[in-house]
């Protein structure tokens, strides 16, 4: 199960700064306000990789330059990543999402094109990645959140962008269903949910956006306008408690990299509001919680 509001961890990772690739780990307890603090190191310098996470590991996969690395870290300790094992097809900028058992990746790019590529691993163990279906659609720089039983895949380049939104059935294997549209086509935004709500901000349109938009993660249906975020970026992490969803990182329309953190309050609509800076200021970072909507 989720550990509770109060207390849930935020974790963002990797990302490039300024110039080059980072292997950074922050964290942030997401009931509380401040700034991001020092974790540990990912295995790799990587950007645009992709995190999930159980109650107790934080999973993180991909990235560029292409990789098929995936390395874990223990959420509520301190400390280096440690390796996991290897993703099915190398790639970077997929969608996460997870349940308490298995998390999955979706999309992205293996270089150049990208792929309509779904796989899993087990959380609690290590090794390989293994094959689970296929996206409506392949494409790459989008993002995933979902419920205890249900993924969801939203936005994303393919190379145009696209607002489709997907679903899988987490603890079963196949290909993923059309589950409605965002509020506008997007690509580079980030997701995060409790149990029901699914919340995505952020993003290019191809001119950046500050746009948060939500859908009920148990129906189908188009996302329906949440708020706004508290400056235009887009290819940031999020992550989120069963109350809160919190942004981090990401780029400005100058492409400046971004410290900002800022969070919503899941439940009601409105925007969103900074709460602090992550060390150093950077995009392509990939986030993740130990109580974020997956684990009930």
């Amino acid at each position: 199960n989720a550990v509770s509001a109060s207390s849930a961890r935020g974790i963002f990772q990797g990302g490039v700064g300024s110039p080059t690739n980072v292997n950074t780990i922050e964290y942030v307890t997401i009931g509380s306000l401040g700034d991001g603090t020092d974790f540990g190191d990912m295995t790799i310098a990587r950007q645009y990789r992709t995190s999930v996470s159980s109650s107790t590991r934080g999973v993180t996969a991909g990235g560029d330059p292409t990789t098929d690395v995936i390395d874990y870290i223990t959420i509520s300790t301190l400390g280096n990543a440690q390796d996991f094992g290897n993703l099915f097809t190398g790639r970077y900028g997929t969608g996460g999402c997870s349940s308490g058992i298995r998390g999955v990746w979706a999309g992205g790019f293996p270089g150049s094109g990208n792929v309509n590529t779904i796989d899993f691993v087990t959380i609690a163990s290590t090794g390989n990645a293994n094959d689970f279906g296929d996206l409506t659609t392949g494409r790459g720089y989008l993002t995933g959140c979902g419920s205890p039983s249900r993924g969801l895949f939203a936005g994303g380049l393919t190379p145009t962008k696209v607002n489709t939104i997907d679903f899988i059935t987490i603890a079963s294997m196949g290909n993923a269903f059309d589950f409605g549209d965002l509020t506008s086509t997007r690509a580079a935004l980030a997701g995060c949910s409790n149990s029901i709500r699914g919340v995505f901000a952020g993003g290019n349109t191809p001119t950046m956006v500050n746009t948060i938009d939500y859908v009920a993660i148990p129906t189908t249906g188009n996302a329906v306008d949440f708020g706004d975020l508290s400056i235009l970026r887009e290819n940031k992490a999020a992550c989120s408690s069963s109350t809160r969803g919190v942004w981090g990182g990401g780029n400005d329309p100058s492409n400046t990299k971004r410290n900002t953190i800022d969070y919503v309050e899941l439940a009601t609509l409105g925007n969103a509001i900074d709460i602090g800076d992550l060390t150093p200021s950077r995009k392509g970072v990939a986030g993740c919680s130990n109580g974020h909507g997956g684990l009930g």
